[in-house]
């Protein structure tokens, strides 16, 4: 249960951030089904590659974090067979990452539970409801100003956000959520 009631109804954030959350979850349940090693993490370097092979540091750019972190998921990847590391044609120092056939095939899963849900939201809801709540949201990415990183493939993970840890300037990453979701639950419960 919702424990600020004046956030019921008109809190577009909090209900988007929830939404986003039960969805990943239910993606990542599913997906596991045929890809257990596969963490919501991979998909940020995952949707990086969709167009082809990239280098580590310009992954890194684009997805605002340092080439040693994307360096560490491409291996992780790369062992778990989703990924392959090759030296561009035009510049032998250069590594470019792909997805493999095991990694195209994850995204076509992906791609595939995505349909999935959006029919069973457009069962439980309607079309017409379904297809307002869509363009009320990419309203919403372009009212923020996000949708050319939308478009470019380069929004970030607030997981990946740094903050002031200490006085001594440690930076680490966490993971901030306004509530805390149970699967077994059907509201989500705020503080």
């Amino acid at each position: 249960m919702v424990t600020q009631p004046e956030l019921r109804d008109k809190d577009l954030v909090l209900w988007t951030q929830l939404l986003a959350e039960v969805l990943n979850v239910e993606v990542l349940e599913r997906l596991s089904a045929e890809h257990p090693d596969v963490r919501y993490a991979h998909g940020f370097l995952i949707q990086q590659l969709v167009e082809g092979g990239r280098p580590v540091g310009e992954i890194a750019e684009n997805l605002g974090v340092t080439s040693q972190a994307v360096s560490k998921t491409v291996r992780e990847l790369e062992r778990l067979g989703y990924v392959q590391r090759a030296v561009d044609a035009a510049d032998g120092r250069v590594r470019r990452v792909a997805l493999t056939a095991r990694g195209r095939a994850v995204l076509e899963a992906g791609r595939a539970i995505r349909a999935e849900i959006n029919a069973e939201l457009e069962a439980a809801l309607g079309e017409e409801r379904v297809t307002a709540a869509a363009t009320a949201l990419r309203d919403a990415l372009a009212a923020r100003g996000a949708m050319p990183a939308v478009a470019a493939r380069r929004l970030r993970s607030a997981q990946d956000l740094p903050t002031r840890a200490d006085e001594g300037g440690t930076w680490l990453s966490i993971s901030i959520t306004p509530c805390a979701i149970s699967s077994r639950l059907r509201a989500p419960t705020c503080t």
